[in-house]
């Protein structure tokens, strides 16, 4: 849901979905979101590749691949070089919160930490519910922090209201 969620509001927020090179901002065109992924060789980030248009279930099959296949390394070059966004998750180490560092030349990197019942306030009521935190780090040659707060923001809204992913 993340990586859908991340998706559409780079497609939202076109802007954010760039890279910084020696000579030129590049701005991307299609949405193409890196994982990290865990291996016993390190790190590898392989790319679920136009992510805005496709829905949950072909992009939870296909990150299921991709990572099974990453410990393997079983990936295919084209399968984890490029991409325009990276997330990383550490949540299901029961990390609440972390901070991610760019991948060169991507612009940003959003940082997932654990899901976990808290208490929250909803309209004057004291309520439980999941939460999570996530940290975007930003290159701000390319995104400044208005930007950055402004795809957070959109994606917030696709996290809290994942219905409107389907539009």
């Amino acid at each position: 849901m993340v990586i859908k969620a991340c998706a559409k509001a780079l497609r939202d927020h076109p802007e954010c979905n760039a890279s910084w090179t020696e000579d030129e901002m590049i701005q991307y065109g299609a949405v193409d979101i890196s994982v990290a992924v865990a291996t016993d060789r390190g790190l590898i980030t392989p790319i679920v590749r136009n992510a805005d248009m496709k829905g949950l279930a072909q992009i939870a099959t296909e990150m299921k691949d991709l990572a099974a296949r990453a410990k393997v390394g079983k990936l295919k070059l084209e399968e984890f070089q490029g991409g325009g966004f990276t997330i990383s998750n550490l949540g299901m180490f029961g990390v609440k919160d972390f901070a991610a560092i760019i991948n060169p030349p991507q612009a940003m990197i959003l940082a997932v930490g654990a899901g976990e019942e808290r208490p929250v306030v909803r309209k004057g009521q004291v309520a439980v519910r999941n939460m999570m935190n996530c940290t975007l780090a930003v290159d701000h040659r390319v995104v400044d922090g208005a930007m950055g707060a402004q795809f957070l923001q959109t994606l917030r809204s696709y996290v809290e209201q994942p219905a409107a992913m389907l539009a």
